[in-house]
């Protein structure tokens, strides 16, 4: 454990840079209720002009306040079990996705091209897939591709489909049901025969693999011979797999990387927040040396204005280990004895190293230690597993380690479930997410309404039924009942319409074919249910770390059961 070169007692401030100004603050006389100005602001009986300029000014002062509760409610670090830092001697990040925001309007088109490419002329794909084009804002994280019937599911927690695609077509409920209601033994939706789309790396691969589907249905004579839907999505996996083999990805992001990746200036201040506080840091990448050290040049270089694409290892001071090829998630398996090599960060050469100690060479009695001319006590390897990164970082139980990235299965899972890491996932999408949520407050309380509207006629309805089947009824008493049911039922079905038709829009408004991220109709949905399990803690953006005290006490919501609800009115 690093020791503190201060008492560190504060924490960043809460307020965003965007609302640090003096005209955005709001005064601290106003008073809101509901996010509105106190009554004897607006009843006041003086109209005077003065008084009408005040009150607007109040009126922009409490819409700051607003976005300004929205932004932080939107980077709050979201928490599942307790989780108190001040047990945490090490937090360690994933680069990619993590640190390193891609645009995906550039860099998820750049993958989506030479994936296409790669079809056409290695996999032999007809030379018309090149006139295609990519909407990188169609697919969502949570999706599940159905490769042999060439379908696209989103599910809820207990896995059972609620929207499906058969390439860009809907399926209809009677289909839902017939695929996949209607088994003996219920699918567990996994590998071989189904693909997880949990990153966001695979949101290009997922739309291309849905543009072949249909074009395999409209033009079945111009796949290659013998591609079904499984065999074509191996292919536009084996085509993404030469794009990273040959490079064409990382050198188009390494000759401009601000074209592809998201200037973040709160990078540097987190890190140094960290170890200020004693913390040791570390980063666990399956990037290789030399992408690495381009992309985190890039992102923590201090003069913003520097060519950020020459090699520069200024960055390696804000780190204690950095662990590149990493191979993840087998990575974080005890058992797996990749070896472990001591990167030279000037010529990228490995060095072998005993379970990283370093070794003579052969014809050598004296061990070369890499250069420390990067003033700088961090050490760069390339490999190796779990047990090797706890060893340099003197770790002595996996509690103290708290690891932030992205992928559900590559960096929280495994770590998690495997090892006992803390854990805290980075989700882009919460803070959209969150930014409608709070907008449509008003909506989701409709709903609850209309639901517990379309409930109590549905159980009224049950009641009437049943009494005119088994209540001993004479004629009369019959025909009123039959005409009170009937009556009822076209009201249920009136509730039932208005009911659909104001999910349907919630729905939509959120996305227009997936809907919410993290949910699914009225369950959190089936990525929302891995977060769960798996992530101590979710927020939007890495450096959310540095908005919170580096002691912090986190503490979860309490749960609650089905009848705690009814009983206790929540």
């Amino acid at each position: 454990m690093r020791i503190p070169k201060s008492p560190v007692s504060r924490c960043f401030s809460l307020l965003p840079p965007e609302f640090a100004s003096s005209s955005l603050c709001p005064p601290s006389r106003i008073t809101l209720s509901y996010g509105f100005p106190t009554a004897h602001l607006c009843s006041s009986s003086d109209h005077s002009p003065q008084k009408r300029i005040k009150f607007i000014q109040v009126l922009i002062s409490c819409t700051a306040v607003i976005q300004w509760m929205v932004l932080l409610l939107s980077r709050i670090n979201h928490c599942f079990s307790i989780l108190s830092t001040v047990n945490i001697v090490a937090v360690g990040f994933d680069m990619d996705y993590t640190l390193a925001q891609y645009k995906p309007e550039t860099f998820e088109s750049l993958a989506y091209e030479g994936t296409v490419k790669k079809l056409v002329n290695d996999l032999g794909y007809p030379t018309e897939l090149l006139e295609w084009s990519f909407d990188w804002k169609y697919m969502v994280r949570g999706l599940v591709l159905d490769k042999k019937r060439g379908n696209i599911l989103k599910m809820d927690r207990h896995k059972y489909v609620k929207v499906a695609y058969h390439g860009f077509r809907e399926m209809s409920k009677e289909e839902k049901i017939g695929t996949y209601g209607n088994t003996l033994i219920r699918d567990s939706f996994d590998e071989p025969d189904y693909a997880l789309i949990d990153t966001l790396f695979s949101l290009a691969e997922a739309y291309l693999f849905a543009q072949l589907v249909d074009f395999k249905d409209n033009n079945p004579g111009k796949v290659p011979a013998g591609a079904d839907y499984a065999r074509m999505y191996k292919d536009v996996r084996a085509a993404v797999d030469l794009c990273h083999r040959d490079g064409t990805l990382k050198q188009m992001v390494a000759k401009d990387p601000q074209r592809y990746i998201n200037d973040d200036t709160s990078i540097v201040p987190m890190l140094k927040m960290l170890r200020d506080s004693g913390r040791s840091t570390f980063l666990v990448t399956n990037s290789l040396w030399d992408y690495t050290n381009i992309v985190m040049t890039f992102l923590c270089r201090i003069d913003i204005e520097k060519d950020s694409t020459r090699p520069s290892f200024d960055w390696l001071q804000y780190f204690d280990v950095v662990i590149t090829g990493s191979s993840k998630p087998g990575f974080f398996h005890e058992e797996n004895r990749a070896h472990i090599f001591e990167v030279v960060p000037e010529s990228g050469m490995l060095m072998n190293t005993d379970n990283g100690t370093p070794m003579p060479q052969v014809g050598s009695a004296i061990t070369i230690l890499p250069s420390k001319g990067l003033n700088s006590a961090c050490r760069v390897f390339q490999g190796g597993n779990v047990s090797h990164l706890h060893k340099l970082l003197n770790i002595e139980s996996s509690s103290q380690v708290l690891y932030v990235g992205d992928h559900i299965y590559g960096d929280i899972l495994r770590s998690k479930k495997v090892l006992g890491w803390r854990t805290m996932l980075v989700v882009p999408e919460l803070e959209s997410e969150v930014e409608l949520l709070w907008k449509l407050r008003d909506t989701r309380k409709l709903l609850r309404s209309l639901r517990c509207e379309r409930d109590r006629i549905e159980d009224k309805l049950h009641h009437m039924k049943w009494s005119l089947k088994f209540e001993h009824l004479n004629i009369d008493q019959k025909e009123k009942l039959e005409s009170e049911i009937g009556d009822l039922e076209a009201i249920g079905e009136q509730a039932r319409r208005a009911h659909q038709q104001a999910q349907c829009e919630l729905h939509q408004k959120f996305h227009q074919v997936w809907g919410q991220l993290m949910k699914t109709g009225y369950q959190n949905s089936r990525f929302a249910h891995q977060v769960e399990r798996f992530a101590c803690l979710y927020t939007s953006q890495v450096t959310n770390l540095s908005l919170w005290c580096p002691d912090k006490y986190y503490k979860p919501s309490e749960d609650f059961m089905p009848h705690e609800f009814d009983v206790l009115g929540l």
